[in-house]
């Protein structure tokens, strides 16, 4: 019997990436090997409950949604993880997968979506970013840079340019909510003409909320 350690499940519109807005249901893994300083979930670290795959699809199942997210914490410390998206993508279900990565992504289903966060400086985890990660993105995917400070913002510009990523998969912007003022990056961007989809966690507008509910 395959388990898994899930903090929750639970069904809202989705607060970031290129299918903001889209009503989706998240499946929250436990854990995550990363300590980011600007982290909003880390209640996602410990605890949570094992669940069998089939349960966990099972409960997907009841919200009739199209598009699901695997999340965490690090969905891909729970080798896992693979299994569930595979099933879900079995189904037809649009399957993303959020990681940050710092996690080999090599075996994750080619037709589920890859959301990697690569690490900025002010995160405190510049170290963990895995860059062997970028050959296995493709134009289905993204890369999303949360920006903290002009540092962040420096750093990331030289990452699209060195890894030639506006060409390989679409590049999100996202501002550290209460760090980054986000218009200026905004501003930043248009300056720049950055080719790149600035973003704004939506479902912390809508309800204050970090997990979106």
């Amino acid at each position: 019997m395959s388990l898994l350690r899930i903090t929750e499940i639970f069904y809202s519109l989705q607060g970031e990436s290129n299918t903001v807005g889209l009503p989706t249901v998240f499946i929250r893994l436990t854990g995550c090997p990363l300590r980011c300083v600007y982290c909003d979930t880390a209640y996602a670290f410990t605890g949570g409950k094992k669940i069998e795959i089939d349960a966990i699809i099972a409960e997907v199942d009841q919200y009739g949604a199209r598009y699901i997210t695997v999340t965490g914490g690090e969905p891909l410390a729970q080798p896992g993880c693979l299994d569930l998206m595979r099933k879900l993508l079995d189904k037809g279900y649009v399957v993303s997968l959020e990681t940050s990565g710092a996690l080999d992504v090599s075996e994750v289903d080619p037709r589920a979506i890859k959301v990697m966060d690569f690490k900025t400086p002010s995160s405190g985890e510049l170290s963990k970013n895995r860059y062997q990660n970028i050959k296995h993105l493709d134009a289905k995917d993204q890369v999303k840079f949360v920006i903290g400070n002009d540092g962040d913002y420096e750093w990331s510009k030289s990452i699209l340019t060195e890894y030639d990523l506006p060409n390989l998969c679409e590049i999100l912007f996202s501002p550290v909510m209460g760090q980054q003022n986000p218009t200026e990056l905004a501003e930043k961007i248009l300056k720049d003409r950055l080719p790149v989809r600035f973003q704004i966690q939506l479902h912390k507008i809508l309800w204050d909320d970090a997990q979106g509910k």
